[in-house]
């Protein structure tokens, strides 16, 4: 039988493997978008990328039948030709929802590639079968079982593809897809002329579809509409993926914020609650632990106890060795309390050399008195912090509730007792007894007083002139706060201060500071007085993360100049907590407020350092001024300390200056500013105001003029 012989356009063969090419990367790039969790776009691209994917397969196959001619003419049907169409997007969308799953079982991957299999023979064989040929056409079965074997394996080694190529990112995930891509192009395209050399034609056959789809200009249109459709659909994809980039990195920068603000929370939660020299848990933090532990006693059989401790003899501990040994005596202290005290007890630090213990579950007072020997004999140990051990001693005091005193009084009675321990030689420990509690009382009265004092009136500010060495005229106050109690009358800063700090009052203080001083500022302002005052800062109020926008906000609220507020830190509360004094100070600066190191010399801190703090100002501690007339050592020290400040481009404050002697001394050695009792004691603002107009007191020198320096 003779049968036609067919011939290839070579250039059409080629365009068919390009396509073919194509199409498997367009694939590839869609089975990375269908892999999402998001149910509706994942659906989205597996539709639309069947469809495109489809038509972009059954065209290689279209394409390459084109290249298929023959000494007859051929042509297509439309309906083979639409259901060859139809297989092709079937089998794509098959691809894709494989290719969505998160993973690839072995089972998996022979049942779906063999369906895909199938689904492309049916594809390439329908297009066949739209030429409508008499007589038909003659099949080489061998080579159609060839061609099936073929696109299952082109199947298989597409899904696997698919799956490894999802996977993959980076630069090296491109060269992947693009070597996948042309496995997958070839073994697509020797499927189908594999199918196609199983086809053969007998001579004096007649296409009866010759006249419905066929000719080159058709073929042309076909394939460039495919890659048309197939380029935008790329397009698309990358834009897509691009877009998914920066929903990702703006994802992960989202994150990393977050966590950011949350190690900022919790670093304001530990600055908050926890002692920042020793990690221990601060007097907010106990008091509410203590509220929390008597909340949970009412009702119940047992008892708790709270221990004061004070260390005996550290103040000249550190006053002699310094600041930093001091440092180190209290945290070695801190270890020591926490080591000896049980799991379920809260080990509190509370002011500078004093902790609280808060026991729970108390079945005895033995068993509060036992903690208490081992505290007393953990603090007798020596302390190697220095060159030479230190030897200091504890004394304790306890109260166990409910058996000693009302619950709102149990840190002021165990402070009761630890004062009898302390009485009776130091170094032992005291269980409260009702004979105590005259001066518990007594502290709890001035504690109440306290916190009700500012609404009735009794606190005011009272301003001590700082006198320009150069001119000898005022400079700028500082203000000292007072307390006349309606019953005691004038207490001293040296008493409610320290029971401040003790009962968690000393934040309020500072805020009422804060305010009274950018008023008085403001009405001096009005009354012709332009005046900069000086007002402190204690280590509680470092440690508020709000204290820079709570002066701000002061300074607003009065419509004060921040030039006009300087804010003093002693050295000891700078060296305390570095990195605290460190924000605040250059949340200060920012603003404008002007900042001074008060007390330098106690702190034995270095220059070195000071000079990183945007101070503008250094205050010599009056322990030095006071032994300038008989002591070398401390002119030495002053002399060097106001030589280095001006080499540092700050100006130098002695305070404490009472005589002549020291005057002239501090003048000669070029000191800037100058203040104490020689010049004039602190007086209330209306005092202030009068005294500069020439109205002084008599307490004043004489010699002084209280004219105020124009340029501050």
């Amino acid at each position: 039988m003779n049968l036609l012989l067919p011939r290839y356009d070579a250039w059409i063969v080629a365009a068919s493997i390009l396509i073919a090419t194509f199409a498997s990367y367009v694939a590839l790039d869609l089975a990375k978008r269908v892999h999402t969790r998001d149910v509706v776009v994942s659906r989205t691209w597996c539709a639309a990328g069947s469809l495109v994917m489809g038509t972009g397969i059954w065209s290689m196959h279209f394409v390459g039948m084109l290249a298929y001619s023959l000494p007859i003419e051929l042509g297509y049907t439309y309906a083979l030709t639409a259901m060859s169409w139809l297989a092709a997007v079937a089998v794509s969308a098959l691809a894709l929802q494989l290719a969505a799953k998160r993973s690839l079982s072995a089972q998996s991957l022979l049942y779906g590639s063999a369906a895909m299999a199938l689904g492309i023979c049916a594809m390439h064989y329908l297009g066949m079968a739209a030429i409508d040929v008499v007589p038909g056409i003659r099949w080489n079965w061998s080579m159609v079982a060839v061609s099936a074997l073929i696109a299952w394996g082109a199947a298989a080694a597409a899904l696997l593809l698919f799956f490894l190529v999802r996977d993959s990112e980076g630069g090296q995930a491109r060269l992947l897809q693009i070597g996948a891509a042309v496995v997958m192009g070839l073994a697509i395209s020797g499927m189908h002329y594999a199918g196609m050399a199983a086809a053969s034609f007998q001579v004096g056959s007649v296409c009866l579809s010759a006249g419905e789809l066929g000719g080159k200009s058709l073929g042309l249109t076909v394939m460039a509409a495919t890659l048309l459709m197939l380029m935008l659909t790329l397009f698309t994809s990358v834009l897509d993926a691009r877009l998914r980039g920066r929903t990702m990195q703006l994802a992960r920068s989202l994150k990393e914020a977050n966590h950011q603000l949350q190690e900022a929370n919790e670093e304001l939660h530990r600055r908050a609650f926890l002692d920042p020299l020793t990690e221990l848990p601060n007097r907010v933090l106990f008091d509410d632990r203590l509220a929390h532990a008597l909340t949970r006693l009412d009702g119940g059989k047992e008892k708790l106890a709270v221990l004061f401790v004070d260390l005996d003899g550290f103040k000249p501990v550190n006053d002699s060795f310094g600041h930093s040994l001091g440092d180190a005596v209290l945290r070695e202290a801190a270890q020591r309390l926490s080591g000896v005290a049980r799991s379920t007890d809260t080990v509190a630090r509370i002011g500078g050399d004093e902790f609280v213990v808060l026991m729970e579950n108390v079945a005895y007072a033995a068993d509060c008195t036992e903690l208490a020997c081992r505290i007393v004999e953990a603090i007798r140990a020596p302390f190697p912090v220095g060159q030479r051990p230190v030897q200091i001693s504890a004394s304790v005091g306890i109260v166990v509730y409910p058996d000693h005193g009302e619950r709102h009084k149990l840190v002021a009675c165990a402070d009761a007792a630890m004062y009898a321990a302390k009485r009776a030689g130091g170094g032992n420990y005291a269980l409260f007894e009702s004979r105590m509690g005259t001066n518990a009382e007594e502290q709890l009265g001035l504690q109440s007083d306290l916190r009700e004092a500012i609404q009735r009136g009794q606190l005011a500010l009272h301003y001590q002139p700082k006198i320009d060495g150069k001119r000898n005229q005022i400079r700028g106050v500082e203000a000292l706060l007072r307390w006349t109690h309606p019953r005691l009358g004038p207490l001293s800063p040296l008493v409610f201060i320290p029971l401040a700090e003790r009962f968690g009052l000393i934040n309020s203080l500072g805020h009422w500071v804060i305010e009274e001083a950018c008023r008085q500022i403001a009405q001096w302002e009005t009354e012709g007085l332009h005046m900069r005052v000086a007002i402190n800062l204690s280590a509680h109020q470092l440690r508020e993360p709000d204290l820079v926008v709570r002066i701000a906000d002061a300074l607003g609220r009065n419509r004060v100049s921040a030039e006009q507020l300087l804010c003093e830190i002693t050295e000891t509360v700078a060296m305390e907590d570095v990195a605290a004094t460190q924000r605040v100070f250059e949340g200060l600066s920012r603003i404008g407020v002007y900042l001074a190191i008060d007390d330098f010399g106690t702190g034995y801190s270095s220059l070195s350092y000071l000079r990183q703090l945007p101070a503008r100002q250094l205050k010599i501690d009056r322990s030095f001024v006071s032994d300038l007339e008989t002591s070398a050592d401390a002119r030495a020290v002053v002399d060097a300390v106001v030589r280095l400040s001006h080499a540092l481009g700050l100006r130098v404050v002695a305070e404490g200056v009472e005589t002549v002697g020291q005057r002239d001394i501090l003048l000669a050695m070029g000191c800037d500013e100058l203040q104490g009792f020689f010049f004039a004691r602190p007086m209330p603002a209306d005092d202030l105001l009068a005294w500069s107009l020439g109205r002084r007191p008599a307490d004043t020198h004489g010699e002084f003029s209280p004219s105020v320096i124009a340029s501050l």
